[in-house]
């Protein structure tokens, strides 16, 4: 991959001598200090608050150019900036940043030599560049001498657009240019965008070369295999896959070449909303120095971080190197998943806890992509609303849903993976009326599928979604694993069932999947 003068040069172009490099996390920590950037908690972690309190997918655009004009799926996931637009952007992002105080590093994103992407990240606040230090993998010293950035990014978040000049929908911006190998953040200061630009550019640079760019955790079993997590936010991908059972190979982004998977990352961004040292101990226990903690609330004369406060946001958020969990695998790599295990909180409680699904309902889910999120904070707002998020991350999807989904098949037909779909939402009824799943009977259930254990069971077929359900689970009681069962009213179950089949159903018609893939999907019964 050719880097360009943009690149190479972008450092010291903006610097006038006050540019920082590739500094250690004590000395990051000390400006951003001294920067009156943060906070330092009690617990050690380096505190950042932030002007928005999550991604901004709607000021997200791609370049479209010769590079992207045919290749990227257009729409209101991928949206389009002329050349001519970013180029004037970029001159008066260079003009605000010329001068000031900047910190640089040069990282690394995937584990596996083959297809890591060299990558520098040049930022305005000290702790942003602290986040991404801790996040991407980390060169050794003599890996930076040779270093050569293939993409950049430039995080300005004091930087803000015009609107109306600049084609923006907004003051924020993150724009991602292919051709001159460039991510532009500005107006944000919500430090998840300069991690998720770069998983954008690998899930568009992998599939040309036969990886499945995935979003998802990952871990091994003491028998050395290993087993997938997808999930959005919220479903315990990050909780799920921290098994001090399994050794974590990561918590988010991975690539499944033809060797096997591979971490795109070297740290975890965990939701620490209601963290718990029970229920959570090695997240837990990551926490310390070294650790950034994204608006997190800190008692103010102690700096003891409170996790259950979410006046700031329930979006808080730990970001930490994969070595502060004990037993990580360093390299992030691993053979190939024999179960992959989707994740969704289904807030209609009508799904079962766990489910066993063939190819053809995995591609199904796969474009699917649900869960469901709760009511808010408005006043009269009860009901739960259903959320299909593509390949269970269609914010980060260049290509056509359709190239992701038929790389999943593929892989699981030739590696004989099974795929289970487990629900930590709700059950007995919905939210508001069931009651959530407890975090142990989930916990059981994900490790009997992985460790090989409840293909053994014997299952029954769910009518509604088709869905294998086993009778029985090692840890878990009988009656928590059929869903209908747990229902007091069995008609209000079939009504919510029969809703949820309905959003499935329209919601696959969006997409170009094959027959047999949308044969696989929920059934309306008579």
């Amino acid at each position: 991959m050719a880097t360009t003068m943009h690149v190479s040069d972008v450092a010291e172009l903006l610097s006038d001598g006050r540019t920082h490099f590739n500094l250690s996390p004590a000395l990051l920590v000390e400006h951003s200090i001294r920067r009156q950037e943060a906070k330092l908690a009690a617990n050690g972690a380096l505190v950042g608050y932030t002007n928005r309190t999550g991604r901004s997918p709607k000021d997200k655009f791609i370049v479209k150019d010769e590079t992207t004009e045919r290749t990227v799926a257009w729409g209101a996931v991928n949206q389009p900036i002329s050349t001519e637009k970013f180029d004037m952007l970029y001159e008066r992002v260079m003009e605000h940043l010329r001068g000031r105080e900047l910190f640089v590093q040069d990282l690394f994103c995937g584990a596996d030599p083959e297809y890591r992407l060299p990558v520098r990240v040049v930022t305005e606040y000290a702790w942003h560049n602290l986040f991404v230090r801790q996040l991407f993998l980390r060169p050794t010293q003599e890996e930076l001498r040779s270093h050569h950035p293939e993409f950049t990014v430039i995080s300005a978040p004091d930087f803000k657009a015009d609107p109306s000049r600049d084609g923006t929908q907004s003051e924020v911006f993150v724009i991602l240019n292919f051709t001159r190998r460039t991510v532009l953040i500005g107006g944000t200061s919500y430090a998840g965008e300069m991690k998720k630009c770069i998983f954008s550019v690998m899930n568009y640079l992998l599939p040309s070369r036969n990886v499945f760019p995935m979003h998802c955790s990952a871990n091994i079993g003491h028998n050395g295999v290993s087993a997938l997590f997808f999930g959005l936010s919220g479903t315990g991908k990050t909780t799920l896959s921290a098994d001090p059972s399994r050794y974590l190979i990561g918590d988010d982004e991975h690539g499944w070449s033809a060797d096997g998977v591979f971490n795109f990352e070297g740290g975890c961004y965990a939701k620490c909303i209601k963290l718990s040292k029970k229920n959570e101990p090695q997240i837990w226990n990551a926490l310390r120095f070294g650790c950034v903690l994204e608006n997190v609330t800190l008692d103010p004369a102690t700096r003891i971080p409170d996790y259950n406060d979410d006046s700031k946001t329930e979006n808080t958020r730990a970001a930490y190197p994969v070595d502060f969990i004990e037993n990580a695998v360093i390299p992030g790599v691993g053979g190939h998943p024999k179960n992959v295990v989707f994740l969704t909180a289904d807030a209609f409680g009508v799904l079962p806890p766990i489910s066993r699904l063939t190819p053809e309902q995995a591609m199904y889910h796969f474009f699917s992509g649900y869960t469901a999120k709760v009511a808010g904070t408005e006043a009269g707002v009860k009901e739960p609303s259903a959320t299909f998020s593509t390949c269970f991350g269609s914010p980060f999807l260049p290509l056509a849903p359709k190239v992701y989904a038929e790389m999943l098949g593929r892989r699981l037909r030739e590696h004989q993976a099974q795929c289970w779909l487990v629900n930590t939402g709700w059950q007995g009824g919905p939210y508001g009326v069931g009651r959530r799943m407890d975090i142990p009977y989930t916990r059981a259930m994900v490790d009997a599928a992985v460790e090989g254990e409840l293909i053994h069971e014997q299952f029954e077929i769910e009518p509604t979604f088709g869905f294998s359900i086993p009778k029985q689970c090692p840890g878990v009681p009988p009656q928590v694993l059929n869903p209908r069962n747990a229902w007091p009213d069995k008609a209000a179950y079939d009504k919510a069932a029969e809703d949820l089949r309905r959003r499935f159903a329209e919601n696959i018609e969006k997409f170009d999947a094959p027959p047999e893939v949308k044969a696989a999907g929920p059934k309306a019964q008579k």
